[in-house]
């Protein structure tokens, strides 16, 4: 199988979940639809179509393998792929690949397969989003991450959980109302998604708080929740984190996940 030991291969610090990931594995150990694996002796790369909005290959490997094979992988597949692993190794592949350049700021790519200890947030209610819960989700992000990858009803976002208010928040004039989850439901104040989510990696994405609301574990609270549910349910649980978001990353830390420095490149032009 295209599969077999790509958990174990290709990378000299032993971390290859984001090449789990990118192959988007079906239960019964298939390669996810359009995904090709490609290896040349210590380096693997998983090319992997609309993936967490994106044409990924996901790379591993030392250099002197990974560029000559990302290379012809590249020129396999256009310039619309961007290659993203270990910064280091992103570092090595524009040096050596011609037309190829940083793709964005670095970021962390973070992992676990350990369940975290639940967040309580006082005041709140916590749990899996019904479609008139994300249907508020959305107006979160319409008018505090529209960028976001994972929002409420696009490809491969498989799930919402949330945070509700029970208590009113202080200063909270301005989150009523459009956030309202109707019905006695509370305020929704934060959510986070199962986006991307595969065979052997399931993924934490779309993680969105009320600035009214921020300061209080609630973003913290639906991120645990969320990452229980992927270790339990997939085996393991991973998310990208912008590299200058310390805040963030140390919550994702104190639920017991591991950040890497990851960089991305792209085609000059």
């Amino acid at each position: 199988m295209e599969l077999d030991g790509l958990d174990e291969r290709g990378d000299p610090q032993g971390d290859t979940g984001h090449l789990v990931w990118a192959a988007q594995a079906t239960p019964e150990g298939r390669p996810g639809p359009g995904v090709r694996i490609h290896r040349r002796g210590t380096a693997t790369a998983v090319v992997s179509p609309a993936l967490s909005g994106r044409d990924r290959i996901a790379v591993a490997g030392r250099p002197a393998d990974a560029v000559p094979l990302v290379r012809q992988v590249l020129a396999e597949v256009g310039p619309g792929y961007r290659p993203f692993g270990d910064a280091e190794l992103i570092d090595a592949l524009v040096r050596g690949i011609d037309g190829l350049e940083p793709g964005g700021a670095p970021f962390h790519w973070m992992e676990t397969r350990t369940a975290p200890e639940p967040v309580h947030a006082a005041g709140s209610r916590l749990g899996w989003l019904d479609a008139h819960g994300e249907r508020q989700a959305q107006t979160l992000f319409d008018r505090f991450f529209p960028g976001s990858y994972a929002q409420p009803g696009r490809p491969g976002v498989r799930r919402w959980a949330g945070v509700y208010a029970t208590e009113r928040p202080d200063g909270a004039g301005e989150i009523d109302g459009e956030c309202d989850g109707g019905g006695g439901g509370g305020r929704l104040l934060a959510v986070a998604a199962d986006a991307w989510s595969a065979a052997g990696c399931g993924l934490l994405a779309g993680v969105v708080a009320h600035p009214r609301a921020r300061g209080r574990g609630l973003g913290a609270a639906v991120s645990a929740f969320v990452i229980d549910a992927l270790v339990r349910r997939y085996g393991r649980a991973a998310l990208m984190v912008d590299a200058d978001n310390a805040p963030a990353v140390r919550a994702y830390e104190r639920a017991g996940m591991r950040a890497r420095l990851f960089g991305a490149a792209g085609w000059a032009g």
